[in-house]
């Protein structure tokens, strides 16, 4: 059998890492086994649903790297698709019109309530024998006894008597079918194999199982997924750092290790925390998900996120980092990009504390904020190391390793201690008093560059 899975985002919102953890392990599953992953924009609320969301989720899901199989599917454009199969339930005696008013229904819920009964539709029009007209919708013709039995994925077994259930809709008064229906037609079209998904809809299983049935149709395997939480064990929310994935990717995190965290925020595989996607595809079979909820933490995030900057090829890097320096007015071109951002890859947590650690090489010295300490590194003392340490600058060929050995030559033969040498040269050449090797900064500014900050501070 042909594993097939899909993702069935609403272009109600940008997609949230919880959807996007779903995504992935549909994914994974799918590329696992060899299968195909299918996508699906479920646009049915026209009011709430918005083209915006639609390119955003589709530019998540790129950036996150999962590439989808077949067509995008829009259930908008669908209707006739759905009506086709409500019409076959109809004919054969597994659905039926009602004429009921919201009002009347509503009367029935609460009549229930009153008894101490689950509040549902109490099947008047089940035996009515009527026909279409406009204003009726269209109801599942549930079984009158038995239940709805499934084994699910993550939870294990799961049974639902029929009498907790009542005669949902399949289509509304307006013509259009409801969520549970349209659901069951797309995942069977699609030829969906497996439904892994958030356990906000193991509600939902024991009504789609029915119209399968009813329909004649093979169930799928489910597997409903828990909520993440936040640190607190709470429900996630922004005061968490939980936002949508594109918010991360503005904020500079690497994909591969939102993935990364995302995976074992819900799945794990012995006690290994660190893993490649082509180690996940091979791993991830869709055993070992956790049935109980995992908390959010944004620190942990952040150090999986160095983790992999760290491990960023130098030219990778320096692509990844320019649009977060572009965003700031200024521009690699030009510049030794790559000895720049080597001094401060292994210290930064993502690319926007990269790209505004490396501002001070890119900007005008003019530009450049000094910190008060400095400031203050640039006295008369400190202007004596300078301006002895630039006389040697000026007549050396300007590779690291020559640097290097001047400045060490220097500070051996002045006698001089290294911090009253390294502190005023480092303030002169990026408004620091601390920082990298001063021979790395210099290299990464060039000589001219090098000899211009340093004229200016004597200045």
């Amino acid at each position: 059998m042909k594993v097939v899975t899909r993702f069935a985002p609403s272009p109600t919102g940008h997609l949230h890492i919880g959807g996007g953890r779903t995504a992935i392990f549909c994914w994974l599953l799918a590329r696992h086994f060899g299968g195909e992953f299918r996508l699906r924009i479920e646009d049915t609320d026209t009011e709430r649903s918005k083209q915006e969301y639609t390119d955003s989720i589709l530019a998540s899901m790129k950036w996150l790297g999962l590439d989808w199989d077949g067509d995008l599917t829009y259930q908008s454009q669908r209707k006739d698709v759905y009506n086709k199969y409500v019409d076959k339930l109809l004919e054969t005696g597994h659905a039926y019109y009602c004429d009921c008013s919201v009002e009347e229904v509503e009367a029935m819920r609460e009549v229930a309530r009153a008894k101490g009964e689950k509040p549902r539709y109490n099947g008047k029009c089940r035996e009515r024998g009527l026909g279409y007209a406009e204003g009726r919708v269209v109801r599942l013709k549930v079984p009158a006894e038995g239940r709805v039995v499934f084994d699910d994925m993550v939870k294990g077994p799961i049974a639902v008597d029929v009498n907790e259930l009542d005669d949902m809709v399949l289509r509304r008064a307006d013509g259009m079918p409801t969520y549970n229906m349209a659901v069951v037609v797309d995942d069977y079209e699609m030829g969906v194999t497996h439904v892994v998904r958030g356990d906000d809809h193991v509600s939902n299983t024991p009504k789609q199982i029915l119209i399968y049935q009813a329909l004649g149709l093979a169930v799928p395997t489910f597997g409903h997924v828990p909520m993440i939480l936040g640190p607190d064990k709470q429900k996630l929310s922004k005061r968490h750092g939980a936002r949508a994935v594109v918010e991360y990717q503005q904020d500079g995190l690497l994909p591969e290790a939102l993935v990364n965290y995302l995976v074992r925020l819900g799945w794990s595989h012995g006690d290994q925390e660190i893993f490649s996607l082509q180690e996940l595809v091979k791993l991830f079979d869709g055993k070992n998900l956790n049935s109980s909820a995992a908390a959010f933490d944004p620190d942990k995030l952040q150090w999986l996120n160095g983790y992999y900057l760290k491990h960023t090829p130098l030219d990778k890097a320096v692509e990844l980092t320019r649009p977060f320096i572009e965003k700031s007015g200024l521009s690699l071109d030009g510049k030794n990009a790559e000895a720049a951002i080597s001094l401060y890859i292994e210290r930064a947590s993502n690319l926007n504390d990269l790209a505004e650690q490396v501002k001070p090489y890119l900007q005008n010295i003019e530009d450049v904020v000094f910190e008060e300490k400095a400031l203050n590194a640039l006295d008369g003392q400190g202007k004596e190391q300078i301006k002895n340490v630039l006389a040697l600058v000026r007549d050396t060929e300007f590779t690291a390793e020559n640097l290097e050995h001047v400045i060490h030559d220097y500070v051996e033969t002045s006698g001089v201690k290294f911090k009253l040498v390294g502190t005023p040269l480092r303030s002169a050449l990026i408004g620091l008093a601390g920082g990298p090797s001063i021979h790395l900064i210099m290299f990464a500014l060039g000589k001219a560059e090098t000899i211009k900050r340093l004229e200016r501070a004597l200045a």
